[in-house]
């Protein structure tokens, strides 16, 4: 499991298949074309991408989506966690997770890496410092 940092290869590996997986978003009402990837703690990588809908309350964020696919791809379940997940926007504007993938990413990965750009910067750090106190059972 990784624990506080990845390795740069690991990390260049996660930023380029998120920035992949952004292009394939479906985003014509707000033109945020966001994409994510998870690495499991069994080394499977995932993707996902923002896929929006005219009822914005349907739209599923990246996180969500690489998430979902992972579990229906039978490459993340209870047994296997998110050890990291990467999310950016096509044009690098700043990006983190909403809430709700927090929560999602939280049931798990509550241990997870968070790679985002923010303000031009990009940034490494665990799921728990963007999301304190989560619910949980």
């Amino acid at each position: 499991m990784v624990k506080n940092k990845l390795t740069p290869e690991i990390a260049k590996f996660l930023w380029d298949a998120a920035e992949a997986a952004a292009t394939l978003a479906y985003a014509p009402y707000s033109g945020f074309h966001v994409g994510a990837a998870l690495l499991t703690s069994e080394g499977e990588i995932v993707t996902g991408c923002n896929v929006e809908n005219a009822s914005y309350g349907l739209t599923n964020c990246a996180e969500r989506t690489a998430i979902f696919r992972a579990i229906a791809e039978q490459k993340l379940s209870r047994g296997v966690a998110i050890d990291a997940l990467a999310v950016v926007h096509r044009d690098h504007q700043s990006c983190t997770p909403c809430g709700a993938c927090r929560q999602v990413i939280h049931e798990f990965g509550p241990d997870a890496l968070v790679l985002y750009e923010y303000e031009g910067i990009r940034r490494q750090t665990s799921l728990s410092a963007l999301l304190p106190e989560s619910f949980h059972f």
